[in-house]
């Protein structure tokens, strides 16, 4: 890379990038990974093509190399090596390590509480809708309701989703079935002044609402004008047998 300087130092057993990005605002939901993970090449394939400078964008992770640039591409650099950082941890945090160490923050609650009532403020889960990076933003996953949830705070409402995969949740309560809790049977009850609405009422409507979704669907299929036919060709095979049993009844009179 044109313009860059670079100067070999000896590893520290506790990256400096690695505390600093795990510290900064907005990325409480990371966990650090460790250096053997982030130095065996085999964890990162296929990164090299998704990563801009992705070799300096690695040496800044690993503390490898101290870069001395001026500030447009040093901002450039640790630009891409937070990228880097984010796609390596959705591989690393379903490890057996990475898993320990997201359980560990899992318990304490560092994701945040469910927001919804009947779940007793069950902690959270991060979940990306997608593996594919600048898709989603992250969400949360709550493993008593089964839902995702936006975060509360606005700085964890840009991390990127595929920071943490589609299936981190899920591959987690598999490896600690005695985390998942029991799903939430509980659901909310309408009342008008302490009194529950007609059951009869709230079927009816619940039928009506059926009635005009099925009448929706074979619209759509162009069921509909077949029903109709079908329908008017009844009636006229009923009108025709009325009209036989006329004729034989004045014949006998």
């Amino acid at each position: 890379m044109e313009g860059v300087v670079i100067h070999q130092d000896k590893p520290d057993s506790s990256s400096k990038f690695r505390l600093r990005f795990i510290s900064s605002r907005g990325n409480e939901y990371f966990c650090e990974i460790d250096e053997d993970y982030l130095t065996d090449r085999f964890n990162l394939t296929g990164l090299n093509t998704d990563v801009q400078y992705y070799q300096y964008a690695l040496d800044l992770v690993t503390d490898v190399y101290e870069l001395d640039c001026d500030d447009n591409m040093r901002e450039a650099v640790e630009k891409s090596a937070r990228h880097l950082y984010g796609l390596v941890h959705a591989r690393y945090i379903v490890t057996t390590r990475g898993l320990a160490k997201m359980v560990e923050k899992y318990k304490k609650g560092d994701f945040g509480k469910c927001p919804r009532v009947s779940c007793g403020a069950e902690h959270l889960l991060p979940q990306g809708l997608s593996d594919l990076p600048h898709v989603n933003t992250v969400k949360l996953f709550c493993p008593k309701c089964e839902d995702l949830y936006n975060p509360k705070s606005s700085r964890h409402s840009t991390v990127d989703g595929a920071y943490f995969g589609n299936s981190f949740p899920n591959i987690l309560f598999q490896v600690y079935p005695a985390l998942k809790p029991e799903p939430s049977t509980e659901r909310y009850e309408p009342k008008v002044y302490g009194f529950k609405l007609h059951a009869a009422a709230a079927l009816q409507r619940w039928q009506e609402r059926r009635r005009e979704e099925m009448q929706q669907r074979m619209k759509s299929i162009g069921v509909e004008k077949i029903f109709t036919e079908d329908k008017d060709k009844d009636g006229e095979e009923a009108e025709s047998e009325e009209g036989e049993e006329m004729e034989i009844a004045e014949a006998d009179a």
